[in-house]
């Protein structure tokens, strides 16, 4: 039954969290919003608003690619929504914004998954090749080999933990910018009424794709969990 169970996280979840949000977002991209303004005109305009005019917004590349730097103090987006006064690039560049705003204010979930990023890189890096050293080494039942073997296993998962963290962080971290891209939009007359509600549906629909990022975490370090246990 836990096969299963972890079966439908690790596989089925994610793939249905990334058909809605493709479907979704493709729906309401072709939906022009009656401001007429193009997602980088909606990013300028709230960056302005708030009062943050050392943040650049930038044409970059690719479907679905829009993010904040906050390193180099940049909203990035994507041609579709950089280019285009669609409701669905108005929803993602209010949302990037939402981030700039967040840097600026000094957002604490914020501040503590920046300070996450390097052990959570490093866990992403070297966990799994920890995790199945160590399963094969205390497999291997010599007193030596079984010994480094569980240290190396455990080091593995407390290193995916990291990474596992700095997911569970990233859930209340995008649900604000949601939050403040919805509030924004709605206070600065950038959408009606209709176009809010279908705003409100894409960014519900891209922070599933986290979540979904989130248990499949979070299974995965479970799993490990039990195999070690079960290695004793």
């Amino acid at each position: 039954m836990y096969l299963i169970i972890y079966f439908v996280i690790l596989m089925i979840v994610p793939m249905l969290a990334q058909m809605n949000v493709k479907s979704t977002f493709n729906k309401y991209s072709k939906v022009r919003s009656t401001s007429g303004l193009t997602g980088q005109q909606v990013a300028e305009d709230i960056l302005r608003e708030n009062g943050i005019y050392d943040v650049s917004v930038e044409r970059g590349q690719g479907v679905l690619t829009d993010y904040y730097d906050p390193k180099n103090k940049k909203v990035v987006l994507s041609p579709g929504n950089f280019d285009n006064p669609s409701v669905a690039g108005t929803a993602v560049a209010a949302h990037e914004v939402g981030h700039a705003i967040q840097h600026a204010t000094g957002y604490k979930f914020l501040n503590f998954r920046s300070a996450l990023f390097p052990l959570a890189q490093l866990g992403s890096n070297f966990s799994y090749f920890l995790i199945i050293a160590g399963i094969i080494l205390t497999a291997a039942q010599s007193a030596a080999g079984g010994g480094l073997g569980e240290i190396l296993l455990w080091s593995g998962i407390g290193l995916m933990g990291f990474a596992v963290l700095f997911q569970l962080v990233t859930l209340p971290v995008e649900f604000d910018a949601s939050r403040r891209a919805m509030n924004q939009i709605e206070e600065l007359n950038i959408v009606n009424s209709k176009e809010y509600r279908h705003a409100k549906k894409v960014l519900n629909a891209a922070a599933m794709t986290y979540v979904a990022a989130t248990a499949v975490a979070v299974a995965e370090l479970l799993r490990f969990i039990m195999i070690a246990r079960n290695q004793n």
